[in-house]
């Protein structure tokens, strides 16, 4: 299993030995603050997969530690945990882009599974960004698929002469580089002999 890296956050020491411990245990390697504002503090200097924020906390609350994450990271999930259990701060949470939200207290099967998932979410994307950055071209004829604008894998077949200048704004002027020129040279030169 890889190693993945959580930021726990809580402003109850319980909570953050508890399921800090419990993480540690399934193989996470966990880092506690005890606020809102070392959170923030640690996600400006430290690369974490996965925070886990209360929601309610001193002068910085959990929402703002998670627009601080996915501001610095956009592929790194959040996962708001409150004893607060109103539907307004859930609403709240996923419209500034939380992954998941949960009611403590929660049983531990539950969060194992909640942190699980939210981390094969962010593995998908991670290949899926990387598929994109793909460009589909024809070992035969050096033809490039463009996908621009239209459903992956259905797109026009070009020339790299034409997705260059579609796609980079380029002109294309003709050329040699200098061992094809040597080459065409020897040829030119072999066949007048």
């Amino acid at each position: 299993m890889e190693k993945y890296n959580l930021l726990l956050v809580d402003d109850d020491p319980f909570i953050l030995e508890g399921i800090g411990e419990d993480l540690e245990s399934n193989g996470y390697q966990v880092t506690c603050a005890s606020s809102g504002e070392s959170a923030v503090q640690l996600l400006e200097s430290t690369h974490f997969d996965l925070v886990i924020t209360d929601l309610v906390m001193g002068r910085t609350n959990g929402i703002q530690v998670l627009e601080k994450a996915k501001g610095l990271d956009s592929d790194i999930q959040v996962i708001i945990l409150t004893g607060y259990g109103d539907i307004d701060s859930a609403i709240e949470a996923l419209r500034s882009q939380a992954d998941d939200f949960l009611l403590k207290p929660c049983e531990s099967q539950e969060m194992l599974f909640r942190v699980k998932n939210c981390l094969e979410k962010q593995e998908l994307t991670r290949k899926i960004n990387l598929y994109q950055k793909i460009l589909p071209m024809c070992c035969v004829c050096k033809k490039i698929r463009d996908d621009s604008n239209r459903q992956p894998g259905t797109g026009e077949w070009i020339t790299i002469e034409m997705f260059i200048h579609e796609q980079a704004k380029l002109e294309i002027t003709s050329s040699y580089c200098p061992d094809c020129a040597q080459k065409t040279m020897a040829e030119f030169t072999r066949k007048r002999v």
